[in-house]
């Protein structure tokens, strides 16, 4: 007795199937997004969902927590929330300009310094060992002498990109070279491609990856910067999340909401962009 013929359906139904671990990973990338992504979108619309000034007097100073004022209010009596929603887009616009300049800075060297070590070793020292000296220069010390010479949000922004930039380089430079040794570069560069172009075409969608990855963690570190700016007195704006922390201190014991709203939203931020990077460089790695 002959056995049944296979269904044409079953012969050419060869989609591979997506493995549980996958999927857990990508339902994690989405609800990470969605989350981070309403935040953004309330941190950025502050200014129009904030129910008081940030100079108002609504109350006593160190009020509890009421409907009029969710948060309470600091030591002079303002609202808390309205300070917290007002202060955001600064922080958040701050941040994420100074993490698109550091990335973009640190990939150019990174994969221009890669170009060098591969055609002349001998010269890379030329690209990278000035960026090398910014590196060994501390992130707040770096803070502080450029916010000493430019005391506004372009200068954190610029003190960022100098603590940043040379470890981003670092990180592409090391993912790009090995890239530039594949047989379709060198084929690129037989054909007659010009560097820029292979650069551009060949070796940067091979480290996209990486670039994402590393542009997560310069979010964090230019949070935690614009957030110590702020800290020190000479933030991005008068009420940013840096400064709330710095108010709210000698309070703390007795209105504990002050303090721990903008810490909760900072570390809220790094977490969850960390986590993100992290799960799109895991799915990105599978595929």
């Amino acid at each position: 007795m002959k056995a049944p013929a296979p269904s044409p359906r079953g012969l050419h139904d060869r989609r591979p199937r997506t493995s549980p671990v996958r999927r857990r990973v990508r339902t994690r990338t989405w609800a990470l997004s969605l989350l981070l992504g309403a935040v953004l979108a309330v941190g950025l619309a502050g200014p129009w969902l904030a129910p008081h000034s940030a100079t108002e007097l609504v109350t006593a100073p160190y009020a509890a927590p009421a409907p009029a004022y969710p948060l309470g209010t600091d030591h002079l009596g303002r609202d808390v929330l309205s300070r917290l929603l007002l202060g955001a887009p600064p922080v958040l616009l701050t941040t994420v300009a100074a993490t698109a300049v550091t990335v973009a800075l640190g990939t150019l060297v990174g994969l221009s310094a890669a170009l060098v070590a591969h055609r002349r070793p001998a010269a890379e020292g030329a690209v990278m060992r000035p960026f090398d000296a910014l590196a060994a220069l501390p992130p707040m010390l770096a803070l502080l002498l450029v916010l000493t010479a430019v005391p506004s949000r372009a200068g954190v922004v610029l003190a960022a990109c100098v603590a940043g930039a040379p470890l981003s380089a670092r990180v592409i430079r090391a993912a790009a070279l090995p890239v530039l040794r594949r047989p379709h570069v060198e084929l690129s560069l037989a054909r007659g491609e010009p560097w820029s172009w292979v650069l551009r075409h060949e070796v940067l969608p091979l480290v996209a990856t990486t670039v994402l990855a590393d542009a997560g963690l310069r979010f964090v570190f230019s949070l935690y910067l614009v957030s110590a700016a702020g800290f020190l007195g000479v933030g991005v704006s008068g009420f940013d999340w840096g400064t709330l922390v710095h108010e709210a201190l000698p309070g703390a014991a007795l209105q504990p909401w002050a303090l721990l709203a903008p810490l909760t939203l900072i570390a809220f931020l790094a977490v969850g962009v960390n986590l993100l990077s992290d799960n799109v460089f895991r799915t990105e790695a599978e595929e």
